[in-house]
């Protein structure tokens, strides 16, 4: 569940006059899980999407367009991070590595600015933190031509697509643009392991259990010098 989503949840439960534990009885849920719902620490389910606009009298549609400001935010960093890799494997980035760069710069502007850079929700999976959203982006970049995902070995390694190079990149702001070109310098050159060592060992990714929702706000307790 985005921020977005939540935002939008909680925004028409309080123009409707709702309790939260009125609304998580009509959504079927307990009312933590509806508080978390609000919180965007947990996703709805199909189900509970289609009740929820059963309830407020919206469609599917509406609900999901809450989220797309932000999933063409985060793929335009997926673009910036490969516009700054240009001198790095010829432009390539491996896909792993490359997950791990943009969790880097969500992380760590949250911990600058108290708020992640493009709200999406990072689960700690085996490999790493990465959002579901993660894999259909760099499938519907590919399909739009605006990357190229190249096999070398077992590595599947990304690169711009022709002519993408100067592409404008109008969700980012000057400031989150520096900030992903410091994290792309940082780590360039470097392998996929180090990269992944280096999350593994961070707060947010040994404080959480398999398959959970990495809460944002465990950055803040990190050493400054460990957050990217």
């Amino acid at each position: 569940m985005s921020t977005k989503y939540a935002s939008l949840i909680k925004s028409l439960r309080i123009q409707r006059g709702f309790s939260q534990a009125i609304v998580a009885e009509k959504l079927i849920l307990s009312r933590q899980s509806y508080m978390a719902i609000e919180r965007g620490t947990r996703e709805l389910s199909l189900p509970e999407a289609e009740r929820v606009c059963d309830l407020y009298g919206i469609s599917i549609e509406e609900l999901l367009s809450a989220a797309i400001p932000q999933y063409v935010k985060y793929k335009q960093m997926v673009l910036a991070f490969l516009q700054a890799s240009v001198s790095e494997r010829d432009g390539r980035v491996p896909k792993t590595k490359l997950a791990k760069l943009l969790y880097l710069a969500d992380f760590a502007w949250y911990y600058q600015k108290m708020e992640s850079m493009s709200g999406m929700q990072y689960l700690r999976r085996a490999y790493g933190p990465v959002p579901d959203p993660y894999f259909r982006a760099l499938a519907e970049l590919e399909e739009d031509g605006k990357i190229t995902i190249d096999r070398k070995d077992d590595a599947l390694l990304v690169r711009l697509g022709a002519g993408t190079m100067k592409q404008k990149l109008d969700c980012l702001d000057a400031e989150e643009k520096v900030l992903i070109k410091k994290i792309s310098e940082k780590w360039k050159g470097k392998r996929t392991q180090e990269i992944m060592n280096f999350t593994h060992e961070q707060l947010p990714y040994k404080l959480c259990a398999p398959d959970e929702v990495i809460p944002y706000e465990l950055i803040t307790q990190e050493d400054p010098d460990h957050v990217y």
